[in-house]
Parts: structure tokens; C-alpha cells; sequence
């Protein structure tokens, strides 16, 4: 009984020093789009995610259409329309969900 404790106080030890796991937001959406087959450099997948959110935050683009044209035209020339929407809708969940609500509103318009 007592190895027991004295191991359950070493494993309390260990995990008090262990480094708080940090996610990196751009490696998880590096990592979803790959789901996606939607491949390129991890940096400029995310500036394009982060521009996406930008364009949508100053009406730039003004719903998820426009923002999907624009992500589509940033994409490979052979991605899709639905690795487009895919994208955007990772993208807006990892940089900007407040933004969300222009997929639900898509349907309407």
C-alpha cells in the first residue's frame, strides 16, 4: 500500500511539472484539412484562414459564398468546390467562431 502512494504522489509530481499543453491552432487546422485532402504549406493555409475571418469581419466578403470563392481561388487549381467549404468551415471554427453564423445563413440565401 505504501508503494502504491508513494507512486500516485510521484505520477502528482511529475504531472505538476509537466509543460501545459499548449495547441497550436494552426497544426490542428493544418491537421483537419489534411482530413479534407486539402494539402499545401501549414503557414499560408492559415494566413488564408486568418485573411478569411478578416474579410468576413470587415464585410469584405459579405457571406460564406463570397468567402468561399475567395478561399477557393487561394486554394491548389485542382481543389474542389467542396474542399473550398470544407476549408472555410475550418477555418472560421479555428480562427474566428464568432463567425460561424454565415454556414447557417448560407442555406437562406
Amino acid at each position: 500500500m505504501k508503494r502504491v502512494l508513494v507512486g500516485i504522489a510521484a505520477l502528482a509530481v511529475g504531472l505538476g511539472f509537466a509543460a501545459p499543453a499548449a495547441a497550436d491552432p494552426d497544426t490542428a487546422f493544418s491537421n483537419e484539412l489534411h482530413t479534407y485532402g486539402i494539402y499545401g504549406q501549414k503557414d499560408y493555409n492559415a494566413w488564408i484562414g486568418k485573411i478569411t475571418c478578416k474579410r468576413l469581419a470587415t464585410n469584405l466578403d459579405a457571406n460564406a459564398f463570397e468567402a468561399a470563392h475567395f478561399v477557393h481561388n487561394q486554394l491548389d487549381k485542382d481543389a474542389t468546390t467542396e474542399q473550398a467549404w470544407q476549408f472555410l468551415a475550418a477555418g472560421l471554427r479555428t480562427y474566428c467562431p464568432d463567425k460561424l453564423y454565415v454556414l447557417d445563413q448560407a442555406p437562406r440565401q
